[in-house]
């Protein structure tokens, strides 16, 4: 299955100059939020085929009226061609506005997305818009990573765990890091991948 994850800012490569041919050979749009409505829709439309989204900490108009054609995927697992995906939105709490949760309220969607993946035999990929703690994460309380994201690498083991939010790192460090056999992503713009 082929992939296309995006997050944070349009690519001109998706929008400006989108050619249809290029994407002919994705299978499925992750997105990892912060990205507006128009552009899912537009994305969605145009490559035709099923896009699931989280809320990035900016997306709090998602909750009441959500991207049409687009699926959330926030707090559920789906299987999509036989793939187990999860996923969970916002970044680590700093000013209360927006999608954001404090340590112990994200340990809290994650508890309740391990049950879940577990009864459906694990998952393979986990979208996220903020990273895990100490990985593509920064000092800022508001870029910083969650711990909880640990805890799927570690207990779950996806084989890619995506993400957004932290543009600075996606100029400052490679673009994947893998940990624990997990592939680490960071989706800003866009990135390709297989499954």
């Amino acid at each position: 299955m082929r992939i296309l994850a995006i997050a944070d800012k349009k690519h001109r490569a998706l929008y400006d100059y989108f050619e249809k041919e290029r994407w002919k050979d994705i299978d499925l749009i992750l997105s990892c939020g912060d990205l507006d409505k128009e552009y899912l829709g537009f994305l969605v439309t145009l490559i035709s085929v099923p896009l699931l989204y989280i809320p990035g900490n900016h997306d709090r108009s998602f909750l009441d009226d959500p991207p049409g054609g687009c699926d959330s995927l926030d707090g559920r697992v789906v299987k999509v061609k036989g793939i187990t995906i999860s996923g969970l939105g916002g970044c680590m709490w700093y000013n209360g506005e927006g999608v954001q949760y404090k340590e112990k309220e994200m340990l809290r969607k994650v508890r309740r997305i391990m049950r879940k993946s577990r009864r459906m035999g694990g998952i393979d990929i986990f979208v996220a818009h903020a990273p895990p703690k100490g990985i593509h994460d920064l000092d800022d309380q508001c870029h910083q990573g969650f711990q909880a994201f640990k805890n799927i690498i570690e207990e779950l083991h996806p084989s890619i765990f995506i993400h957004g939010h932290n543009h600075e790192v996606h100029s400052r460090f490679d673009r994947e890091t893998v940990i624990d056999g997990v592939r680490v992503i960071n989706a800003y713009g866009y990135h390709c991948f297989d499954i």
